[in-house]
């Protein structure tokens, strides 16, 4: 499930023939010139982008709600109501406090992460439309000291909340996902990015991971081409870039499609 930034890269990525789609909160910052989880970001920005990504295509798209756009259980249960509003067939939810210094996070008490999976499983349960809630840990982000152990109890317990799927970000050892998919015993979600992007796709089916998503990283990847494309210019005089960049023939083709089209 590759995540998306914008209405043209979700086009992109269903016309490749993908069958369901993720965003990126980071790629969606980025892309509006903000650095990832910016205070600057309103929340109704984010929701406009991943609106439009949604309704850029036909297949179904995960929203990434980040730690649910606010402190308290009634603002978790807002966010999770307004993604379903929108159109969206799943979405994740973190279990860190905050984002105050950009790529550090605190970890919610283990209770209070409890409460707001709850939370937005009641939110889920009030609308008929099928939707995926994809409760996630950021054990392995946070330097906590035991990583995996605290992961397994906090993905058991947000499963017996009511999550559908269950994710933690920076697990990368094939060795403990195989240990997360035994112990958890529900859908698990690998993020293939930084470490974890050494495995591929059939390690992980053999692992028993059901989901894999790309996070920022195809976002990244697209800002890394633009990179080497300036460096191409600035640096070395020369326009090699332009001699692999896809034409506009072929992007005119995706783009000018209808969402319905995408299927």
């Amino acid at each position: 499930m590759p995540n998306a930034w914008d209405a043209g890269s979700a086009k992109y990525l269903a016309a490749c023939g993908f069958a369901a789609l993720g965003t990126t909160s980071a790629g969606i910052a980025f892309a509006a010139g903000h650095r990832d989880s910016d205070p600057r970001q309103s929340v109704d920005a984010m929701f406009a982008a991943i609106a439009s990504i949604v309704a850029a295509v036909s297949i179904p798209v995960s929203a990434d709600l980040e730690a649910g756009f606010g402190d308290s259980l009634d603002d978790v249960q807002r966010t999770f109501t307004r993604a379903i509003a929108i159109g969206c067939a799943g979405g994740s939810l973190e279990d860190v406090a905050g984002y105050a210094t950009p790529g550090q996070f605190v970890l919610r008490s283990r209770q209070d992460a409890i409460e707001r999976v709850r939370a937005a499983r009641a939110a889920i349960d009030q609308h008929a439309t099928p939707f995926v809630l994809t409760a996630r840990t950021e054990c392995f982000l946070t330097g906590h000291p035991s990583p995996l152990a605290e992961a397994i109890d906090r993905l058991c317990a947000f499963r017996d909340a009511g999550a559908d799927c269950l994710f933690a970000p920076g697990i990368s050892q094939p060795a403990d996902i195989a240990t997360l998919v035994r112990e958890v015993n529900a859908p698990l979600n690998v993020l293939t990015a930084g470490p974890a992007a050494q495995l591929t796709l059939a390690q992980l089916r053999d692992l028993g991971v059901r989901r894999i998503s790309t996070g920022s990283a195809l976002a990244r990847a697209a800002f890394t081409a633009l990179h080497h494309a300036a460096d191409d210019m600035l640096n070395k005089g020369n326009f090699a870039y332009a001699r692999t960049a896809l034409s506009g023939e072929v992007l005119d083709g995706v783009m000018g499609k209808d969402a319905s089209e995408f299927i």
